[in-house]
């Protein structure tokens, strides 16, 4: 394939800086809970603005954590339909029951009106998803219905490492946040995740839930049905490198997007999803939205076959509420604009690594296609 639709990168210097660090821990025989894993929550912290980062093994757990100590169990959360399943199991895991919410389509974040109506008694808190790494405009409108009604606000920022709205970084605008560092993102530790948070009670119990709710690392003694959440010192390593050049990736990446933006004005048949005002977005995604009558899978297909070019993968292509697991308890139409728009958007290739030249590719092939697909 000539343009894959995802890739990771690591630059040759950085595989040396990785090998060098994996292999102070192999001599000195600190695999887990060490130095490395501490510098990586410090660092992170600092660049997320916020007062604590706690380090976990991935990214859903790094939501599973805070449900628990924000004590879901029995009580609703509302969560987004099109956000990865992960969201969904990390509050089902934790005992509590998931209220599905409509999207805003264009920011693909919740649709504040359908948050409000959701709100019930038994309500318990929101989960907001900064979907491809763009933080809604909208945010201060869920931070207010929030407080209203005394209900946590959680941000899964899984996409979101370096994403911000009028300057202020994603994960400082819940109780607390998650990132993930699956192979796909931005930042990469193999598998791996980030809590961070300002209060002091939910660092203190994150770090008890991680380590199977010791209350010493070095005492078998437990406060807290825990589980093996840490992160290895191995992944930390790999992860604390790949970290330092956040930005550097994050320039990359909108470089590549400002090709996409020109080049989608001359193409019919879709159109890109407009940045509003006030955002910077990290661009895990880029995001367009097909014209109706298109078929993706049909597209998709000719772009791989004829052209080479893969797409991304959809964020998401099916809601949650529609998942095999729901099935019988939800109807198509029930949460008409996260269908509409998990059904018709496509994500075109951008990865760390990927030349101007490559975008200009890609918009050629979906040109081509896209002239013939709506003849």
């Amino acid at each position: 394939m000539r343009i894959p639709p995802a890739k990771v990168y690591f630059s040759a210097e950085d595989q040396r800086a990785v090998l060098d660090l994996i292999g102070n821990c192999l001599s000195n025989g600190r695999l887990t809970m060490g130095a490395y894993g501490r510098q990586f929550e410090d660092e992170f912290a600092r660049y997320a603005g916020t007062r604590y980062a706690v380090a976990v093994n991935s990214g859903t757990s790094a939501i599973e954590i805070p449900m628990r100590i924000f004590g879901v169990r029995n009580r609703e959360v509302l969560v987004p339909a099109n956000t990865f399943f992960a969201t969904v199991l990390a509050v089902l895991h934790a005992g509590g029951r998931v209220r599905f919410v409509d999207c805003d389509p264009e920011t693909l974040s919740l649709d504040p009106e359908d948050l409000r109506r959701k709100v019930t008694p038994s309500t318990a808190g929101v989960i907001v998803v900064h979907i491809g790494g763009l933080v809604t405009p909208k945010i201060e409108e869920i931070q207010a219905l929030c407080r209203e009604h005394g209900l946590f606000l959680f941000e899964d920022a899984a996409h979101a490492h370096g994403s911000a709205y009028r300057g202020r970084m994603a994960g400082t605008f819940g109780d607390a946040a998650s990132f993930s560092f699956y192979p796909t993102k931005l930042v990469t530790c193999g598998e791996g995740g980030m809590i961070v948070t300002d209060d002091k009670r939910v660092r203190d119990e994150a770090l008890l839930y991680r380590d199977q709710g010791k209350v010493s690392f070095t005492q078998n003694r437990h406060g807290k049905l825990g589980y093996n959440w840490r992160m290895s010192e191995l992944h930390a390593a790999v992860g604390l490198t790949h970290f330092r050049r956040l930005e550097e990736f994050i320039a990359e990446r909108t470089a590549l997007a400002a090709v996409y933006d020109r080049g989608l004005r001359k193409i019919s048949g879709l159109r890109p999803l407009a940045i509003p005002d006030g955002c910077r977005p990290n661009y895990y995604k880029y995001v367009a939205l097909l014209d109706e009558g298109i078929s993706r899978s049909r597209l998709k297909a000719r772009l791989r076959e004829e052209y080479g070019v893969g797409l991304s993968g959809e964020v998401y292509e099916c809601p949650c509420h529609l998942q095999p697991i729901f099935a019988g308890r939800f109807r198509p139409g029930d949460l008409p604009a996260a269908e509409d728009l998990c059904a018709r958007h496509i994500c075109l290739p951008l990865y760390q690594g990927m030349g101007l030249d490559d975008a200009g590719y890609v918009l050629d092939s979906l040109d081509k296609v896209l002239r013939s697909e709506c003849k």
